[in-house]
Order: structure tokens, then sequence, then C-alpha cells
């Protein structure tokens, strides 16, 4: 869990200016260690100020990069945030360097105790989940939510190492089943048809009953007669679903508009149980392949 505290403050001050990547933030590395691959390191905030600068670099990706619609209050701090943070743990992989320790990388994690704490999970401000979560009582539940990596890092390891401290998070809280919102960039239903029709037709699982309820939502079943060949989807999707459905993912059969973050977004499921074995021995059924 997080330790709230502001011992550590100044912590991202006193790190050296140096020549920093521009879209990296300064970081005191203090936590345990979930992986560590070079100098990348994949680790949880402790401090507030740890949480801080991951949800400013949320804002630079977010906001200043993907062009999300900000409040005044988010403008003025500059900190992409809400009100699951403070219950939250938040994976940060950073980048060891002769200037410092760089923050370039972040996603927050949600377990069944923290959503009783928030009052849900995120995915329900655009999702029903009460089938899903009901039909698994006695399931341990993990909400992956505001993955994101700085451009200058964007690479396999650094997006391997973050796939290795969510495995890592959730063997060690017995999860049994990962979800989350993903993303295709962009509101336009109709640029994305081809895409979505591919989605609809191959990868919707059928025994995943959550109905969107946001306010502009489309079907994706209704867009099969529009697939695009099979050799194109590849290049077509986002890293963090490409990741998800790889892993052996399933998704929800509705795709919700989201006009703050101007994206398209669906509910993805992944059970621990039915992982491609494939990448399950790449990582270590024990997270074992990128350990600290």
């Amino acid at each position: 869990m997080l330790i709230h505290s502001d011992q550590s403050a100044t912590s991202i001050a006193s790190q050296p200016a140096g020549d920093l990547h521009a879209d990296a933030r300064p970081i005191a590395a203090t936590s345990p260690l979930l992986g560590k691959l070079g100098d990348l390191r994949a680790s949880l905030a402790q401090t507030n100020a740890d949480i801080a600068a991951a949800q400013s670099v949320r804002y630079k990706v977010f906001y200043e990069e993907l062009g999300a619609a900000a409040t005044t209050e988010t403008r003025h701090l500059q900190r992409d945030a809400d009100r699951f943070d403070a219950v939250c743990d938040h994976l940060l992989i950073t980048a060891d360097g002769p200037v410092g320790t760089q923050l370039v990388g972040t996603c927050r994690f949600l377990l069944n105790e923290h959503a009783h704490q928030a009052g849900g999970y995120y995915s329900q401000t655009e999702f029903d989940l009460s089938a899903m979560i009901d039909q698994g009582d006695g399931k341990r539940f993990m909400e992956l939510g505001r993955s994101c990596i700085v451009p200058s890092f964007r690479s396999k390891r650094v997006t391997e190492l973050l796939w290795q401290g969510a495995w890592a998070y959730a063997l060690a809280n017995r999860v049994d089943v990962l979800f989350g919102c993903a993303s295709l960039s962009g509101t336009d239903v109709t640029a994305h048809l081809p895409l979505l029709g591919w989605l609809g037709t191959n990868h919707v699982g059928a025994s995943i009953d959550c109905p969107a309820i946001a306010a502009e939502s489309v079907n994706l079943e209704d867009f099969s007669a529009v697939e695009p060949p099979r050799e194109r989807w590849p290049n077509q999707l986002p890293p963090l679903l490409k990741g998800y459905l790889r892993l052996g993912a399933k998704i929800g059969p509705y795709a919700v508009i989201d006009r703050q973050f101007g994206t398209i977004d669906v509910l993805v499921v992944l059970e621990t149980a039915q992982i491609n074995p494939r990448y399950l021995a790449h990582f270590g059924t024990d997270a074992s392949r990128y350990a600290a």
C-alpha cells in the first residue's frame, strides 16, 4: 500500500539539474524493486512526492502530447490527478543516469480493497462492471490504468519492464483477473471502423457482460462487416492494447467515446489463468525474468 508522507517532498528538487530528457522527470528511487533491466527499474511509489511525479508525467503525455482537455486546476498544477490516485498503488519505471534517476513511465493499480475505499473502479465511469464483479465472487481483481511512457523512452525494453512490474505485483497480490480501459487516439469512430470491426469480430469475450454506461458508445459487433485484412492489425493497434491481446485478453462488446481525453476506449479483461503460456514463460511464472 501507499505510504502517505511528505518526508521526501524535496527529493525531486534535490536531483541534479543537468541535461535531463525533456520529457522525463527526476525522482528519488527508494522503493523496493519489482524488476530491473539494465539501467531501468520498476518499483512502487512510496511517497506523495513519488505520486506527484507520476501525475506530472501523465500530464505531459495525456495533456501536452495527446491533447486531453484540461480543467483550470489541472492546467495550473500541470498534473493529471483524480480521486483514485490516493488509494491506488503506482508503478514507477525509472532510468538511472549520470544526472540522477528519471521517471520515464508509470501505471497505477487498483485492487479490490482499493476500489472499496474509492467507491468503485475507474472503469465504472464508462462501463457497467457489476455482472463481471458479481459473477467473480471471491476473485481478486486488479485494474490497470493511466499507463504511459514518455516519448523518448518508448521502446520494447521499457514496455516489457512495465509488464514485468504489473505481473510481479499481480502475483504478490494473488490476482485472478486483470482489467482496464485501453484507448485508441481520436474520437472519430469512422476513422477507426476497420480496426473496431476486427476487434469486434475476433476479440470480444462472450462472457464479458459489461455494457457501456457513458453518454457516447458504439457496439463493436456492428462493425464486423468492415473488418480489415488480418495482416494489417499489428500496425494499427496501440502498444498497450496489442500487449493485452497477445497475453490472451478479451475485450467487452462496446467502445466508449471519451471527449475529455480525446480517445475511444474499450474494456480489456485478462484472467491470469488464461494468460498465453508463451508469454508466461517469457516473464516467468514467478515474474523472475527481470527480477531485481
